[in-house]
C-alpha cells in the first residue's frame, strides 16, 4: 500500500470514475494530473481550451469536473452555466479552481452551479479529500438513480399485469352475466 493511499487514496469504485480538468494553465493541469494519479484515479482527461468543455463533457461523460474560473475565450462562469443548462437531471459535481477569493466571485460561481471550491495554490490533501467526497456523493446519486429507474420499470410492469388481470376479470364477469 502506498503512503498516499492511507489518507486520501481513492476507494476502488471511485478510482474508476471519470474526472475532467478544464484549465488553461499547463502547470496547473500537470499538478492536478499528478495529484490525481497519486490519489489512485485512473480516468482523468484534461483540456486547456474552455471552448471544448461542453463537447468534451458529452463525449467523455465525466463524474466530476475541475474547472478554472479565469480562462481566455470562455471563462469558467460561462462554462458552468452552459453545463448546468445542458443537464439538470443528473448530479454532476463541479469544483471551481480559483485564486480569487472575493465574495462576489464565490456567489457568482455558486449561482451558476458550482458544487465546491479549491483555492490556488492547491493543497494536495484538501484536493484529494474534496474530490473523493464529491465522487462518493456522485456514486450514491447514480446508485439512487439506477434504483429509482428499476423501481419505475417494476411498477410499470406490474401495472400492465394488473390491467391484463382486470381485463380478464371483466371478460369473465361478462360471460357470467350472459
Amino acid at each position: 500500500m502506498k503512503a498516499s493511499e492511507g489518507l486520501y487514496g481513492a476507494v476502488a469504485h471511485l478510482s474508476k470514475m471519470k474526472i475532467l480538468i478544464v484549465d488553461d494553465e499547463p502547470v496547473n493541469v500537470a499538478l492536478l494530473e499528478d495529484m490525481l494519479s497519486e490519489g489512485g484515479y485512473t480516468r482523468v482527461k484534461s483540456i486547456m481550451d474552455s471552448r471544448l468543455a461542453l463537447d468534451t463533457c458529452k463525449t467523455f461523460a465525466p463524474d466530476l469536473i475541475l474547472l478554472d474560473l479565469i480562462m481566455p475565450h470562455l471563462d469558467g462562469f460561462a462554462v458552468l452555466e452552459s453545463l448546468r443548462a445542458e443537464d439538470t437531471e443528473t448530479f454532476l459535481p463541479v469544483i471551481v479552481l480559483t485564486a480569487d477569493v472575493n465574495e462576489e466571485s464565490k456567489r457568482h460561481a455558486l449561482q451558476a452551479g458550482a458544487t465546491d471550491f479549491l483555492l490556488k495554490p492547491f493543497d494536495q490533501t484538501e484536493v484529494l479529500l474534496r474530490i473523493r467526497n464529491l465522487l462518493e456523493t456522485r456514486h450514491l446519486h447514480l446508485l439512487l438513480d439506477n434504483q429509482r429507474a428499476a423501481f419505475e420499470d417494476a411498477v410499470h410492469a406490474r401495472s400492465l399485469e394488473l390491467r391484463a388481470v382486470q381485463s380478464e376479470l371483466e371478460k369473465a364477469q361478462g360471460h357470467l352475466r350472459e
